[in-house]
């Protein structure tokens, strides 16, 4: 990627001279105050010795942050009254909140759905007479549909956990067996999980093909498709497993084709992408039949191993981190610096976008299968009581404030701090401070010096 280097604090120019007169802000939370606000003054520095040394050179653009829609997540909203449910997706989506601009829509049922569904269960319909998403007109659709009354530009994703148990050579929609279903020996398989069969390969992308246009009827369009979640994952909740190859032949002969023929305007993506081995990654993106169309890569879990490495193999394709590491429920100010730590890995790898998993939970994060999972805010379905996580609070420190367009700046000396520079010229610079002491802090950027004294943790976003 060809660098475009700039002074950082461009925004402090006037005609043509810097001008240091005026103060940062900046917001702190702590497990004890939430979006505390500030202000230190800006001071010319020529000094080059500094805790954090934030580079001159842009790196790539920030397409925006989001997370993922759930039927358990929408009950959790639908337990409360119409003035709590509408605070919390302002919160979420609105300008006062997150700013979330991309949404992820399951197809069929994710391990956050009320069991397991998807829309044709008919063995032996490779027309797809009996596609229909009739279950999803009252839950995922009145949720996306109350997201886009919040942030109209809310750019919308989406991808399938499982395909109907009649395409896969499992008769299953798990991929292995567990406490919460009924998967058996008898339904273990060696290699594929989906049946790889033309007449099966035709039918599931006509599937999806058709999943975009009945959402589209629906007034909600659909821009992007990533047409497996982890098909690596082998576990009791709906997952499908593939090889690399007969993903690429998939995309390549098939899914592909069946877009281009019904003139879907919906982008292609490879993912999600759970595994660490650039080999697999390579055998789909490098595959001539899939690669012509595919408009980027979902890389999520064991995928931030090779991050950097596929940015760098792969300059010109968008990344996206696509999932969240989702933790078990603690939804505690531990699992928020662990969060920090994944978007220090992929936002330093080269991702454009970043997604969260679970918006809202309810049940105390409890999935249909047993796993208790973190989210961004939980509701208590009995008392209505609503818990904006520490998750929350970090995700707000970066995304309330990084625009779409923003660039990603290097940070050249200092850790646990990322930088951008928004369309405006703006610096947003967020900092954690993961000891139980205060620090103060010495933050050079370009010819910019702001010392500030943070508290112990705390998340701290500075704005330039």
């Amino acid at each position: 990627m060809k660098r475009e280097c700039a002074f950082l604090l461009s925004l402090l120019l006037a005609s043509g001279s810097l001008s240091f007169a005026q103060k940062a802000k900046v917001y702190t939370t702590t497990e004890q105050t939430v979006w505390k606000k500030t202000a230190v003054r800006v001071n010319s520095s020529s000094a080059k010795e500094a805790d954090i040394i934030v580079s001159d050179c842009k790196e790539q653009l920030i397409d925006g942050f989001g997370g993922a829609f759930s039927e358990i997540g929408w009950d959790a909203l639908s337990s409360l009254s119409d003035k709590q449910r509408n605070g919390i997706l302002e919160d979420l989506f609105g300008e006062k909140g997150l700013k979330l601009n991309w949404g992820r829509i399951p197809l069929g049922a994710n391990d956050f759905a009320r069991d397991w569904y998807s829309f044709n269960e008919t063995p032996g319909d490779f027309e797809m007479r009996n596609f229909s998403i009739e279950r999803d007109t009252k839950t995922m659709i009145p949720y996306v549909k109350a997201a886009l009354e919040c942030n109209p530009d809310l750019i919308l994703w989406a991808s399938p956990w499982s395909p109907p148990v009649w395409m896969k050579a499992t008769k299953h929609y798990a991929t292995s067996a567990g406490d919460h279903n009924d998967f058996t020996k008898e339904n273990e398989v060696e290699g594929d999980h989906f049946i790889q069969k033309p007449e099966y390969l035709s039918a599931y992308a006509l599937y999806l093909a058709k999943a975009m246009e009945a959402y589209k009827d629906c007034g909600i369009n659909i821009s992007m498709l990533q047409f497996q979640n982890e098909p690596y994952t082998i576990n009791q909740w709906p997952n499908c497993r593939w090889l690399p190859k007969s993903m690429a032949n998939f995309i390549g002969n098939y899914l592909g084709p069946t877009f281009e023929e019904r003139e879907l305007d919906v982008d292609l993506w490879f993912g999600t992408f759970n595994c660490n081995k650039m080999e697999d990654l390579n055998c789909v993106m490098q595959d001539p039949a899939a690669s012509r169309y595919l408009h980027g890569i979902g890389l999520q879990w064991e995928g931030k191993d090779i991050v950097a490495e596929a940015h760098k193999e792969y300059p010109s394709m968008k990344l996206m981190m696509t999932e969240n590491e989702c933790g078990n429920g603690s939804i505690d100010w531990a699992a928020a610096e662990h969060t920090f730590d994944l978007m220090m890995a992929y936002l330093g790898g080269g991702v454009n976008s970043y997604m969260y998993f679970n918006l809202v939970l309810g049940n105390e994060g409890y999935s249909s299968w047993g796993w208790r999972q973190n989210s961004l805010i939980q509701v208590d379905e009995k008392t209505q009581e609503v818990i904006y996580t520490p998750e929350y609070y970090l995700m707000k420190h970066v995304s309330h404030f990084v625009q779409p367009g923003a660039h990603f700046l290097k940070i050249q000396r200092g850790k646990d701090v990322l930088a951008f520079q928004n369309p405006d010229g703006k610096i947003v610079l967020v900092y954690v401070n993961k000891e139980t002491q205060e620090k103060t802090l010495k933050m050079l950027c370009g010819k910019g010096e702001v010392s500030i004294t943070v508290a112990p943790k705390s998340f701290n976003t500075i704005i330039l």
